[in-house]
């Protein structure tokens, strides 16, 4: 997992050389969160960026500038292909990874916890983890009971060993995985591919979290289970109130399971809002690339569809130094767009897309905006 989302040759570059995200235009309306009406605010990024210095003169930057919230009962996704940064998010807010700038913040106030500590702990309680493969996550030299008795004892502070085992059988039901007394003395390798994920889901519920960071959890898992893990967790989202961030590449997925899409490239936000809208009408070319490429069965061949196809250029090309970092592969890509980095352009209250040319590869989602949302995409002073 680590390795899959490790950026690109295109986001490697000279130490100094990159210039910071550009500021939203002034003058812009805020743009909301599709997922705020959901619930209230619970963890949420504020500027999160992450480098790693590989030599003197070259560093990665995994991730930059992300800024976003996570809501009670509502799900975000964040989307992008391989080498997006997404996994790196993830590790940031989960603590296993520190940010090299930015704040992550837990009910309004900086997280500020250093590994091993009591705070740790109890942060690790609120915000917990399912990563993408399911049997590399666990380890298989202990039994399903063992792999949750633990969490359970650590985090719930269960004494008896009966109460215990009890949590670990109210756990197994939860993420339906009955009868339970034949789970909990198997190993991983005894379990399909989606009975280890459930154990991994039902793991991270052991600390009681509020904040469940799901990374790619079905993309291992077979094309006909995975429907019913997403239904699993969607089930949990609305029982026990989780806020929820849903990693994928499956742009598909995320318009029918999230209430809000993040799109990433190259470690930067380059679109976001409500999901139905963004997938339906996606404003930024890279994401107009994502939902020309999800499949699509019943949609014969368009020919919008096949000349983005053949506008798009390779993601091996050399990083724009200073500019948007789409611009190598962007068939729309101006002298513009490689000598300034694009802001989040708001697009009516809940929408934005760093993009300078959104007049012409989102027209109609520009016009159709409410007249006192639009705004200007030019570059300002």
């Amino acid at each position: 997992m680590v390795a899959e989302d490790a950026s690109p040759p295109s986001g490697l570059v000279e130490v100094g050389s990159v210039e910071p995200q550009a500021p939203a235009a002034p003058g812009q309306p805020p743009v909301r969160s599709a997922a705020e009406t959901c619930g209230p605010l619970v963890l949420e990024a504020a500027g999160l960026s992450k480098e790693y210095r590989l030599s003197r003169k070259q560093r990665l930057h995994a991730a930059r500038d992300v800024s976003f919230g996570l809501y009670r009962r509502a799900v975000v996704a964040l989307v992008g292909e391989s080498g997006s940064g997404k996994s790196t998010v993830a590790r940031l807010l989960s603590g296993q990874e520190l940010p090299t700038s930015g704040e992550i913040l837990l009910d309004g106030a900086p997280v500020r916890v250093k590994h091993g500590t009591r705070a740790f702990r109890a942060y690790k309680r609120e915000v917990q983890m399912v990563f993408q493969d399911p049997f590399a996550s666990l380890n298989p030299v202990h039994t399903v009971g063992y792999h949750l008795q633990r969490p359970v004892h650590l985090h719930q502070h269960i004494e008896s060993r009966v109460a215990e085992m009890r949590a670990v059988a109210q756990l197994l039901e939860r993420v339906h995985l009955t009868p339970t007394d034949q789970f909990v003395p198997k190993y991983p390798h005894e379990l399909s591919g989606g009975q280890r994920q459930r154990v991994s889901i039902a793991r991270a519920l052991a600390a009681r979290p509020r904040v469940l960071l799901a990374d790619e959890p079905v993309s291992m898992l077979d094309v006909s289970i995975r429907l019913e893990m997403l239904s699993l967790l969607d089930e949990l989202r609305s029982e026990l109130e989780l806020a929820m961030l849903y990693i994928t590449h499956d742009i598909a997925s995320a318009r029918y399971f999230a209430d809000e899409t993040l799109v990433m490239y190259s470690g930067e936000i380059v679109e976001r809002g409500p999901s139905e809208a963004l997938t339906v009408s996606p404003a930024h070319p890279y994401t107009q690339l994502l939902v020309a490429s999800a499949p699509d069965p019943s949609a014969p061949e368009s020919g919008l569809r096949a000349g983005r196809r053949a506008g798009a250029r390779s993601p091996g090309a050399p990083a724009t130094v200073g500019g948007c970092s789409f611009a190598p592969r962007c068939p729309y890509a101006t002298d513009e767009c490689r000598a300034q980095r694009p802001p989040l352009i708001a697009i009516g209250t809940q929408r934005a897309a760093a993009c300078w040319r959104l007049d012409v590869v989102a027209h109609d989602v520009l016009v159709s905006a409410p007249p006192d949302e639009r705004v200007s995409t030019s570059p300002q002073p």
